[in-house]
């Protein structure tokens, strides 16, 4: 896949999609995402996830959701915040978006293994918004998830639900989706 077809795939600009290219391919190698299906299933919920490859980070408001990762909160607790402050610090980061300073512990301690000067996302939360490790992150994820599988089930809507908890954007992801694995087959 070169730019000019993933721009096409995700209707961003050619540039935008130059950067992005290589390490997707990078990720798609490593993580055994390697058929037409797992690559359009990957693409699609990569782009949405970061708004066509706009967004590596959560944009913050902080919204009434955001302040749910606060300290104090059911969910900071699940995420690991435990320091006012965390839930900006440890907002969601990557093409699918790490959320929360226990998943960045875990997303330092699992890409380690294979990448050993892997930065600690927790000293360094930033370094998530970097393209090498926003798109391994996602590759990490999509691999713990064990999305393949589904991918390879032609079960989209479960690939959608496992990476966002819901069908939010469905639409959207399918229609990215279809451009991919039309471009793909091509």
């Amino acid at each position: 896949m070169d730019a000019i077809q993933l721009s096409w795939i995700l209707q961003a600009p050619v540039a935008r999609c130059s950067r992005w290219v290589p390490v997707i391919a990078d990720v798609c190698a490593l993580y055994g995402i390697d058929t037409t299906q797992r690559m359009a299933c990957f693409i699609a919920q990569i782009g949405h996830e970061s708004g066509r490859l706009r967004y590596v980070r959560e944009i913050w408001g902080p919204t009434k959701q955001q302040l749910r990762y606060e300290p104090g909160t059911t969910l900071a607790r699940t995420l690991g915040n435990t320091s006012a402050g965390d839930g900006k610090r440890y907002m969601g980061r990557g093409l699918i978006q790490t959320t929360g300073k226990a998943n960045y512990r875990r997303l330092t301690a699992r890409l380690r293994k294979r990448f050993p000067n892997c930065p600690d996302f927790v000293l360094n939360p930033q370094a998530l918004q970097l393209p090498f490790w926003a798109a391994m992150s996602a590759g990490d994820y999509w691999d713990m998830r064990k999305l393949n599988r589904f991918a390879d089930a032609y079960d989209f809507a479960e690939v959608t639900r496992r990476i966002n908890g819901g069908y939010h954007g469905l639409a959207d992801r399918q229609a990215i989706y279809a451009r991919a694995y039309a471009s793909l087959t091509a």
